[in-house]
């Protein structure tokens, strides 16, 4: 904002009758600490209020409304030997694009901290939340009640719809935003003007009119179209990191690379990159010899697709990650998912972030039906590779790949997770699961049907198939479905 905007929205703020739970006015008290504290207050402050921003103006008085002036300068002020609009960013988590303007009213030097409200989850600082409560800043903890109201309201804002950067030129959205990407990955020519760009943008809701002849870029439109992530400070641990093990352990990495780009601007050189790492296998035909790779494409693609799509964005300092070892692909994302791991083949999706999925799916990144884990386990038995992990931390989801096994080789474990599998294969592809069928999974003869019916038997005890009709006592014509049946 320019100065004139400034004064403008000084005066606007001034002739409120009080000072609010968004708005908090000082003359000169500038202790780097209390600053922190009444960030996370402000911003939560305004969430509660359903206000996009609240304030911190120094230089008036907060019983007349008197601009007196301040001797406050943040700008060229230091917290230790670090700037303080840096210090107070980095203790604010989550990360908040608060802004710090300096100018003059009636030639009286005024600061207003800029603070946007907090989005999906209270924001804190030095690990405490804060509130204010009529003009007093208090401890979130000790008050509940505001605590419930906040987390109610929290569950109805989604992370795509908070805002990536609060103001932004029309010039400055077009260098921060990939458009040209953006127009051929939704198959539309790009205008011939910049209010055409725009018009476009505003519609796919990748960025918003501010009014002011200035934009917001979203959340959204930042994490999937950005030319360099690292250019908007919230979404810079959100980039993809993909890390090469020389071994099965993470003793010793060859390589690591953290992506650059927007998901959807960058997947395909993603996908590149991650392939071009991953081991591959000779094939010989009858004249030629080629190599193919030992993970399947299309696994890859939608495991890496489903990281992006339904991570947990309010989880600070930390993103995807796809770790490769010799013997896996370890494919990690922030966040627990929505659904139980044991049903990702049959249960319809369900993601914390729609409108980014949705998206996505416009721009053929990731299934339109939920169907990708099909995909992926129908990959794996084409490629005869042991049966997917999916495991579940406190705070992450992770998918694990393995490399080519031997039957012989397989544990318990592996065996019973490719049975179960195979069962929810065939029944989401109105089949049923056999010892032949089983078989044809392992690329085993009839021969050895009997280590097949082993496999069925662990499975069975297991808890996680059942006889298709219990009342058959045939063994060699049995068929089989998942637990959940």
């Amino acid at each position: 904002m320019n100065d004139n905007a400034l004064n403008r929205l000084l005066r606007e703020l001034l002739g409120l009758s009080m000072e609010t739970e968004w708005l908090e006015l000082k003359c000169n008290n500038e202790k780097p600490e209390e600053i922190g504290e009444y960030l996370s207050a402000i911003a939560n402050g305004a969430a509660l209020h359903r206000r996009e921003r609240g304030y911190i103006i120094w230089g008036v008085d907060d019983v007349t409304h008197q601009v007196v002036g301040t001797r406050f300068r943040p700008c060229h002020t230091k917290k230790g030997n670090e700037e303080l609009g840096n210090w107070l960013g980095r203790l604010l988590e989550p990360r908040i694009d608060f802004r710090i303007h300096e100018f003059t009213h009636d030639d009286k030097p005024v600061v207003l901290f800029e603070v946007p409200a907090a989005t999906y989850m209270p924001v804190r600082f030095r690990g405490e939340e804060f509130i204010r409560v009529g003009t007093y800043k208090k401890k979130l903890k000790d008050y509940p009640e505001k605590e419930k109201t906040l987390w109610a309201l929290f569950r109805h804002e989604t992370f795509e719809k908070g805002l990536a950067v609060q103001s932004a030129t029309a010039e400055q959205v077009l260098s921060l935003i990939d458009y040209p990407t953006v127009f051929e990955m939704l198959g539309q020519t790009l205008p011939e003007n910049r209010s055409g760009i725009l018009e476009r943008l505003l519609r796919e809701r990748v960025i918003l009119d501010t009014g002011s002849s200035e934009f917001a870029i979203t959340n959204l439109g930042a994490v999937l179209f950005a030319r360099r992530l690292d250019q908007f400070e919230t979404l810079a641990r959100k980039a993809m990191r993909v890390i090469l093990y020389r071994g099965p352990n993470r003793i010793e990495t060859v390589k690591e690379q953290t992506g650059t780009k927007g998901y959807a601007v960058g997947f395909e050189g993603l996908l590149a990159y991650i392939n071009d790492l991953l081991p591959r296998n000779e094939q010989i035909g009858q004249a030629l010899r080629r190599e193919v790779r030992m993970y399947p494409e299309i696994a890859v693609r939608e495991l890496v697709a489903n990281a992006l799509i339904h991570q947990d964005f309010s989880l600070s300092g930390t993103g995807p990650m796809v770790e490769v070892f010799p013997d896996r692909i370890e494919i990690t994302n922030p966040g627990t998912p929505l659904i139980d791991t044991l049903r990702f083949i049959d249960e319809p999706p369900r993601s914390r972030n729609e409108a980014l999925a949705s998206l996505m799916r416009r721009l053929n990144i990731c299934e339109e039906r939920g169907s990708g884990v099909d995909k992926v386990i129908f990959q794996v038995e084409l490629f005869q590779l042991p049966a997917p992990d999916f495991q579940v931390t406190s705070t992450h989801t992770k998918a694990v790949l393995y490399a080519s096994k031997k039957l012989t080789e397989m544990d318990q474990q592996d065996r019973v997770r490719a049975c179960y599998q195979h069962a929810c294969l065939c029944w989401v592809s109105n089949k049923t699961m056999t010892n032949a069928t089983l078989r044809e999974r392992f690329g085993i003869s009839e021969a050895n049907a009997a280590a097949v019916s082993r496999i069925i038997r662990e499975t069975l005890d297991a808890g996680l198939i059942k006889r298709s009709d219990p009342d058959s006592t045939s063994r060699k014509h049995a068929r089989y479905v998942p637990f959940w049946l």
